[in-house]
């Protein structure tokens, strides 16, 4: 009697086999993510530490160390307009063990202005959740001979090339905003970068550059203080901090650029996990404490789905691409 396999069966044989793997995989991740975590995780930051996002990472660490029952240690890998840190994180183990907190600068548009990264955005990071939002202020030295946006753009146009600006590096968040806002208004301002958002804002406030588009963090204290003074925000609305401050749409119509951060893990962590760490993230973000603690701030909590976040990087690469060339900022 002839036992052998006919064509049809061998056929059946391997059918069946993906199926007891891709079942047996399954059982894997849902396992992984039922005991997940099971020892400490590294949260990667690539910021100095201190300031705004420095800060956040702490809080959320501390909040997911409390809730998940496993220590969540914070590394600052700063450097290379956050390409070191993020490369970092997209090299390590897809086993959720290392997450990442990155941002549209780092993500988007540090992929656009250089021509080499170790990373690819898309291809290396699994977005877990959206965290927060924050807009820009448009801030000058006291010295500068203008109180509102119309007395500085009249100031530009009078002495071009004369006027200066920092920011924290070429494609950063600043820079890009500056160069559009310099596009729409048809002014020349010279581009003065620094290595971070400490030493930009120092700059300002010594008077080494005339004016920054600053974070929250940076600018608020200073703007309280009398060391700067602040011309316009880059949100969608006003601040609720300064409802008096004018926004740079309601003078340049769609010219608003608030910077996103989110949460990342390697390519090819299990779905169980991300979703583990999205339910805790978006708890975490809903609740009233943290709303308040980060207001101060301007931030604005912004929780999502894996997919939005996800969708939000895809659609932004070509959107920036755009606007950077049209603003003749050239890769790297």
């Amino acid at each position: 009697m002839n036992t052998s396999l006919s064509g049809t069966g061998r056929r059946l044989a391997l059918a069946a086999c993906c199926v007891m793997s891709c079942l047996a995989s399954s059982a894997q991740a849902q396992g992984s993510a039922a005991d997940y975590p099971n020892r400490s995780i590294k949260l990667i930051v690539p910021y100095s530490a201190a300031g705004l996002v420095d800060t956040f990472a702490r809080y959320m660490a501390q909040y997911l160390t409390e809730k998940m029952g496993q220590s969540v240690i914070v590394e600052n890998r700063p450097g290379a307009n956050q390409a070191i840190g993020n490369s970092v994180a997209a090299k390590a183990a897809p086993d959720g063990y290392t997450i990442l907190l990155g941002s549209e600068t780092g993500l988007v548009l540090n992929t656009i202005v250089r021509k080499q990264l170790a990373y690819d955005p898309v291809r290396d990071l699994a977005p877990v959740s959206m965290l927060f939002m924050t807009p820009s202020y448009l801030v000058v030295n006291p010295s500068v001979p203008a109180n509102t946006l119309k007395e500085l753009i009249d100031l530009a146009k009078a002495k071009p090339g004369k006027l200066s600006y920092a920011s924290i590096g070429q494609g950063s968040s600043q820079h890009l905003t500056m160069e559009m806002f310099k596009t729409r208004a048809k002014i020349d301002i010279l581009h003065v970068p620094y290595k971070g958002s400490a030493e930009s804002a120092i700059a300002v406030f010594t008077g080494q550059v005339n004016m920054a588009f600053e974070g929250g963090a940076s600018a608020l204290p200073y703007v309280r203080a009398g060391k700067f003074r602040a011309l316009a925000s880059t949100g969608s609305k006003r601040s609720e901090l300064m409802p008096d401050l004018p926004t740079l749409s309601e003078t340049f119509p769609g010219l608003d650029l608030s910077v996103w951060f989110g949460l990342f893990a390697p390519a090819g962590v299990p779905r169980p996990i991300i979703d583990k760490l999205n339910r805790e993230i978006g708890e975490m973000l809903r609740l009233p404490a943290t709303r308040e603690r980060f207001a101060v701030y301007g931030s604005e909590m912004s929780p999502s789905t894996p997919e939005d976040l996800s969708a939000r990087i895809r659609s932004e690469l070509p959107r920036f691409t755009k606007i950077m060339r049209d603003a003749g900022i050239q890769p790297e």
